[in-house]
């Protein structure tokens, strides 16, 4: 293996120089040799704008190194321009685009990687604005992505540490066999769009052994509207992560123009978030074969800017708008699953999209309030037909839905309020199963 220092390329690592012509010209040397690893070292901190990591060249952040983003946005490589057209500019594309800004980028960079025990510090806060004390947003939007590698194959993501993301952290785009291990992702609760994990139309993802914390979804599974030339999200595997969230700690969705097939999530403690398990369908992809099991889930309310009511188990299809149908969602399990917080289960297709074929077994769900925000409330957005609605909290709240099985499992009541109704709330629903259900 060769090793590559940006010290050789002239980077001062004081965390005051820019050094990003220097770390740049380290990875280009490794690329040019058919592959190596280019090292950021202990104890130093390099300040940099983008750069870009290339085919076969690991990046190694030494324990006790630091890559810290500048807060210059000219500074940041936009990624839609390199692919298409350098002259164009994208500032303020929707999320449901590529991304506009991007501190670490890759493009057909297969077998590239980011290792090692040190900090990627992003400076998120250089581009948000408070709200109020529980909500920052940006001053534009989409703010910078973090690391954003796309149709790149074969790629890992080990042990490195995360902090202060204004965007996205890290989305993997149109990639195959990508590896995610051991990292820790590390952002504020109150920064918005600051997801940890979007694997967005890949395939072959393993998310094995992260501890994510973070304000929207801690891992989401995306097949956007800006990378539709790639193909389905599939064969994913979740597993032995610990995750806080302020809106759904693991989802599928909302971004779905494509379809979702074959993930198992096994092996989670989900603590302090404002929804646990999620499959949010509003646009024309379909979901199948998912199965999630011997989870832990603590759902609490956070303040109203958040999505979510506190639903430790969240499965929905609604259409986005009126030119715009949902995907179908069938053949989910849910097994071994312990939820404690402040609302249920709520599962709810509509009139022209049934969800289908849904397995609840040994799934315990207790009630507990214990927040200062309100209750009785299920948050259905986005989508055309409705928003946060006002209904009293079930145990499980089940909507538009077909072969429903609910089995050894049980809704226990702690801390109630005049807000909460039934252990099932059921209607328009077919065949509805209970077997050995208690309350």
């Amino acid at each position: 293996m060769l090793y590559f220092y940006p010290e050789s390329f002239g980077a001062v690592a004081d965390g005051k120089t820019n050094d990003c012509l220097a770390i740049q010209a380290a990875i280009d040397k490794a690329y040019e040799n058919g592959g190596g690893t280019v090292v950021l070292t202990s104890g130093k901190t390099y300040f940099s704008d983008s750069v870009q990591i290339k085919k076969n060249v690991e990046l190694h952040l030494q324990k006790g190194s630091r890559l810290k983003a500048t807060d210059n946005i000219d500074g940041y490589i936009r990624p839609c321009n390199m692919i298409n057209d350098p002259k164009t500019a994208l500032i303020g594309n929707p999320v449901t685009g590529k991304p506009s800004f991007v501190f670490i980028y890759g493009f057909e960079a297969d077998g590239c990687s980011i290792t090692g025990e040190g900090t990627i510090d992003a400076n998120g806060h250089s581009f948000v604005e408070r709200k109020d004390r529980y909500y920052v947003t940006g001053n534009f939007y989409p703010r910078p992505t973090v690391i954003y590698i796309e149709k790149s194959n074969n790629i890992s993501f080990k042990d490195v540490t995360i902090v202060d993301a204004p965007f996205w952290t890290l989305h993997p785009a149109g990639c195959d066999d990508v590896l995610i291990s051991q990292i820790r992702i590390l952002n504020d609760l109150d920064v918005a769009n600051s997801d940890g994990i979007d694997p967005d139309h890949c395939s072959n993802v393993r998310i094995l052994g992260c501890h994510i914390e973070c304000a929207d979804d801690c891992i989401c599974l995306k097949t956007s509207k800006g990378n539709s030339e790639y193909g389905p999200c599939e064969n994913i595997i979740i597993s032995n992560c610990t995750l806080i969230s302020t809106s759904a700690a693991i989802k599928i969705g909302t971004e779905g123009v494509g379809d979702f097939r074959n993930v198992i999530v096994d092996n989670c403690i989900i603590s302090r978030s404002n929804r646990g398990l999620s499959i949010q369908i509003r646009d024309g992809g379909n979901v199948e074969n998912v199965s999630y099991s011997n989870c832990i889930i603590e759902t609490r309310r956070f303040c109203p800017d958040w999505w979510g009511t506190a639903e430790p188990i969240v499965i929905t299809t609604f259409n986005r708008d009126e030119n715009t149908k949902s995907g179908k969602i069938k053949n989910i399990s849910f097994r071994n699953i312990t939820c404690k917080g402040e609302n249920g289960v709520l599962i709810h297709g509509n009139e022209d999209n049934i969800i289908e074929d849904i397995t609840f077994e040994n799934v315990s769900v207790t009630m507990n309030k214990f927040t200062k925000w309100e209750s009785g409330l299920y948050d259905l957005r986005p989508c055309l037909q409705y928003g946060v609605e006002k209904i009293k909290n079930a145990g499980f709240y089940i909507r538009y839905a077909k072969n429903v099985t609910i089995e050894k499992s049980a809704v226990k009541w702690e801390n109630t309020c005049d807000e909460y109704s039934f252990a099932i709330d059921a209607e328009k629903t077919e065949n509805l199963e209970l077997i050995r259900f208690s309350n």
